[in-house]
């Protein structure tokens, strides 16, 4: 099993002992995303399947947000950043976009001349620790510098 999903799981204990019915509730959904991921793989996860269930969940959340937003409910886009914030609780810490940019530069100064070709480079650099949608900014902007 992995560490983190064992962290998840102690968390959600930890939760349901405090009462806590929000953490519960998404600590909880959290780990039975983990674990019908783990059942799509038919393998043992890994820190890195987590994460990348972890981040999914941080993304449909922030798609409900500006949904929310759109719609005039705040109260309901609150719930959803504090959802979040409970989410980013174990996901590994972010990568500085300054790291991005210049490993984004690297690879168009070696030859990278389309936004596929620089995120093919810089995507297994940097999956799990940034959310794709800025790796892909940061891609097109070197590219544009040429």
């Amino acid at each position: 099993m992995a560490d983190l999903l064992a962290r998840l799981q102690s968390a959600l204990v930890t939760a349901r002992k405090a009462q806590d019915k929000e953490r519960t509730l998404v600590l909880s959904t959290l780990v039975a995303q983990v674990k019908d991921h783990e059942l799509k793989l038919s393998a043992p996860l890994t820190d890195a399947d987590v994460v990348d269930v972890l981040r999914k969940g941080v993304k449909t959340r922030g798609d409900s947000i500006e949904q929310y937003e759109k719609a005039g409910r705040p109260e309901l886009a609150a719930r959803e950043r504090a959802q979040v914030r409970v989410i980013e609780e174990f996901l590994p810490a972010a990568v500085d976009p300054a790291e991005i940019r210049a490993a984004a530069q690297a690879a168009v100064a070696a030859g990278a001349k389309d936004v596929g070709a620089v995120m093919k480079a810089l995507m297994p650099q940097f999956k799990g620790r940034a959310d794709g949608k800025l790796i892909n900014e940061l891609a097109r902007e070197a590219l544009q510098a040429g």
